[in-house]
């Protein structure tokens, strides 16, 4: 089975659009949100729609739990980008007077219902899916540094994804593979970005961002992981795409509540 896996979409448009367009290029079988569809960017309603219609799940991510609830550990920019992204989701009260807009009450009611049924966590054969990590699902960073600067913190780690042997995550914004030696693999130094799986792996899987990524390389990232039976992993793809990420920037520009940082960001890949 061919499974996509995309994470950390966080309101792009255009490079979800990008993205969903070359899955549909590669013969795909299925599409696994990883969380964060939401936060920063210009376009969450949108990228809720397309999450919905053509993911098989989706993860809660930190920033899809801070619009729906409270924003927390966020740094001013997100915190009012959340803020922002759950003026334009929440459904409208009645005391709001909008509520004969017929816009719009349903499709907001469907936008907000689905955001609160993503999963925390999702074990399906050998893996265990979260957003953040096996000990705090929804927000705890796996960095690339903390193989040589926070060892027991990975040996925890890979202790908490027993018995699966595989862990998905987000959160990021980094594509690689940890493994339990402990070490990280960037995607970028993998030959064609792919990572081949051995028989007795326990290692953690990273797709990095469609939407806003974060090691210096803008272009929108996302992976294809290739199972046998029983859901076996047999090897991970990272893939890099050029989007149009002038259009993101000038969208963000154009709203008052997002910070013009949030563009600029996006063309730095950080």
């Amino acid at each position: 089975m061919r499974t996509a896996l995309i994470s950390d979409i966080h309101s792009n448009l255009s490079a979800l659009e990008t993205v969903l367009a070359d899955i549909d290029s590669r013969g795909v079988d299925r599409i696994l949100s990883l969380g964060d569809i939401v936060g920063y960017g210009p376009d969450p309603k949108e990228c809720v729609d397309l999450v919905a219609k053509r993911c098989e799940w989706s993860l809660m991510g930190n920033h899809d739990f801070g619009v729906l609830y409270e924003p927390t550990n966020f740094n001013a920019s997100a915190e009012a980008a959340a803020y922002w992204t759950r003026r334009q989701l929440e459904p409208p009260k009645a005391e709001d007077g909008q509520a004969g807009a017929e816009y719009d009450v349903a499709e907001a009611v469907r936008r907000w219902d689905f955001l609160g049924q993503l999963r925390v966590r999702v074990v399906f054969g050998p893996f265990l899916c979260v957003h953040g990590s096996p000990r705090r699902p929804i927000n705890e960073y796996i960095f690339p540094e903390d193989p040589l600067n926070s060892t027991k913190k990975i040996k925890d780690i890979f202790a908490r994804i027993k018995p699966s042997r595989v862990c998905l995550v987000g959160h990021t914004h980094v594509p690689g593979v940890f493994t339990d030696d402990p070490d990280f693999l960037p995607a970028a130094e993998m030959t064609d970005g792919i990572y081949k799986f051995s028989a007795q792996d326990s290692v953690i899987v990273n797709p990095g961002s469609v939407g806003q990524p974060r090691d210096l390389d803008p272009r929108a990232s996302y992976a294809i992981l290739e199972t046998g039976e029983n859901f076996e992993p047999q090897s991970v793809q990272f893939i890099r795409l050029e989007y149009d990420i002038e259009r993101t920037v000038e969208k963000i520009k154009a709203i008052d509540d997002l910070n013009d940082w949030l563009g600029e960001r996006l063309l730095q890949g950080r």
